[in-house]
């Protein structure tokens, strides 16, 4: 970009000794606005003034050179970097920085962006980023903590205290806004997630009440939302897909028995199958209420024969409008979980 000198300097330094970044960033940033000719001297004053309110500081304006370029320099060291941002006042209302142009309206995602580049450096100098926009090391982190077992009982607490005290038992923020703990404080769980993982556990307890587990990144470091279900948004499931056979996972399930059902509903063949496979069943409770399909009032039937339980028990719930498969948590536990045979 060409910028063409004028006059005497303009420099108006904007409590230089303050920082807008908490101690703990892992960079310093210096902003560098450049104005072009005479006529912008009363501009440069109005986004002195402008940034001051918006609480952007550590900012020097002065007068453009031949050799200024908008852009991100790193100087300092690898522990102590600094980051020397050039950005160019075009007009009383608009700025062109590295990152885009910016209206006295958009300092606030302007400041997020200075504050995002102190804490993770220059675009180049970043660790790539992947599902979640985690990076590696931040994605290594939490999938270890969401490997953590569930060691407390499930079954018959409330559920907005069963996911407080799991998100207690991790290393990561986990951010509930009043809504979401609103809608899970009237709800009790009625599964067992006892020996799952946290990450599953959480996904699903927060499924029933319209939520979802989503992963994102604070300051540079993983956290954990609970936000609004919707389509389209990456989030973390209920379990995975084995990338073992079904068969080696849960073997009980093609073991040949002696099975008749009669007169009994769809929920007293889940929960007798649950303690002969020693696996957990979960429904999942957000489709059978939408198709409004309640198993204990399903009466099923399987007449006498000698078969395997993965035949059973995929007849049983087909009678049921339901529909199961085996998925694992994030330390390979199986277990089964069970869905309306019409998508949600």
């Amino acid at each position: 970009m060409r910028m063409a000198k004028f006059g005497a300097l303009l420099v108006l330094a904007m409590h230089q000794a303050a920082s807008p970044f908490p101690a703990s960033a892992s960079g310093i940033v210096q902003v560098e606005l450049v104005a072009e000719g005479p006529t912008l001297q009363m501009a440069a004053q109005q986004w002195a003034r402008a940034l001051d309110r918006a609480g952007i500081r550590n900012v020097r304006i002065r007068a453009a050179r031949p050799t200024d370029r908008v852009g991100v320099s790193a100087r300092g060291t690898e522990a102590s970097p600094i980051y020397l941002v050039t950005g160019s006042i075009l007009s009383h209302t608009e700025l062109q920085m590295p990152s885009g142009r910016f209206r006295q309206t958009d300092l606030a995602r302007l400041a997020a962006w200075l504050d995002d580049l102190a804490q993770r450096g220059t675009p180049d100098s970043r660790e790539p980023v992947g599902a979640f926009g985690l990076s590696e090391s931040q994605f290594e982190i939490l999938s270890t903590e969401l490997m953590k077992p569930v060691i407390v009982r499930t079954a018959g607490a409330n559920r907005m205290e069963t996911v407080d005290r799991l998100a207690r038992l991790l290393a990561v923020p986990f951010r509930l806004d009043a809504d979401a703990r609103h809608s899970l404080q009237s709800d009790t769980v009625t599964e067992e997630l006892h020996n799952l993982t946290t990450g599953t556990a959480l996904a699903y307890l927060l499924r029933p009440a319209g939520y979802s587990l989503v992963p994102g990144s604070e300051g540079g470091k993983a956290v954990l939302h609970a936000l609004r279900a919707q389509p389209g948004r990456e989030i973390w499931p209920v379990g995975f897909e084995p990338e073992r056979p079904i068969h080696e996972i849960v073997p009980a399930l093609y073991e040949f028995r002696d099975v008749n059902i009669e007169g009994v509903s769809a929920q007293v063949v889940i929960d007798a199958l649950a303690k002969q496979l020693e696996v957990p069943m979960l429904p999942d409770h957000s489709a059978l209420a939408r198709h409004g399909i309640d198993p204990s009032e399903k009466m099923v039937q399987f007449p006498r024969s000698r078969t395997t339980y993965s035949l059973a028990l995929r007849r049983v719930l087909f009678q049921a409008g339901l529909k199961f498969e085996v998925r694992v948590d994030e330390a390979a536990n199986p277990f089964v979980w069970i869905t309306t045979i019409k998508p949600l």
